[in-house]
């Protein structure tokens, strides 16, 4: 079963599941936006929309997912904010180079099949300077957790993936700066870390 299949399934009931636990974490995240200005905010791997009640209704933002499932039920939680729909994959965004000022990646690294393009067409899409705003689950270099990697095959294609280290994939994406890495669940195996995207010297 493919990724977009299995989440056409999920979507409904995927709020029930993670709604009340990642709540906290997502306002905590959240709360690193802008809170002057108009920002291009791009939230990479929208899903059902569990972030929108944490977004200030004056920045611009683009909700993509995989999905019209996942979209369709994020669309029940637009209420006054300014929201284009795309869908799409964060592997392979559709949008041109340097397009957002931030681009928030909520439970989405650990999803995509290759977590390191997902980061890399992230670093693309965003204007030098800007800043990505992460929240997942990631084993620590050289953390065992054989239970983690032995289920990643059969949860990876229907869910989510279980041994994603997020110092291999950032060592793939050149030009990204980490600004903050915190623990926040599960005694740390999830994290909120924010990236800066270096500003090119000519």
């Amino acid at each position: 079963m493919s990724l977009k299949t299995s989440y056409r399934f999920i979507a409904p009931f995927y709020d029930v599941f993670l709604d009340r636990a990642t709540r906290g974490a997502r306002q905590q995240s959240l709360a690193k936006l802008p809170q002057q200005g108009v920002t291009r905010v791009l939230l990479s791997g929208a899903g059902t929309g569990l972030d929108f009640p944490f977004l200030s209704p004056h920045h611009e933002y683009t909700a993509l997912d995989l999905t019209d499932a996942m979209l369709t039920q994020a669309k029940k939680k637009a209420t006054g904010l300014r929201l284009q729909w795309v869908r799409g994959d964060s592997m392979a965004l559709p949008f041109a180079s340097n397009s957002f000022d931030y681009v928030v990646l909520h439970l989405i690294m650990a999803v995509v099949s290759r977590p390191q393009y997902c980061l890399a067409e992230t670093a693309r899409v965003l204007r030098p300077g800007g800043h990505i705003l992460l929240f997942d689950k990631f084993l620590r270099r050289g953390e065992r957790a054989w239970m983690r990697r032995g289920l990643t095959p059969l949860m990876g294609q229907l869910a989510t993936r279980l041994d994603v280290v997020f110092e291999e994939v950032l060592e793939a994406v050149p030009g990204l700066r980490v600004l903050t890495d915190q623990p926040v669940l599960a005694n740390g195996w999830f994290r909120l870390i924010e990236l800066h995207k270096n500003v090119s010297k000519i």
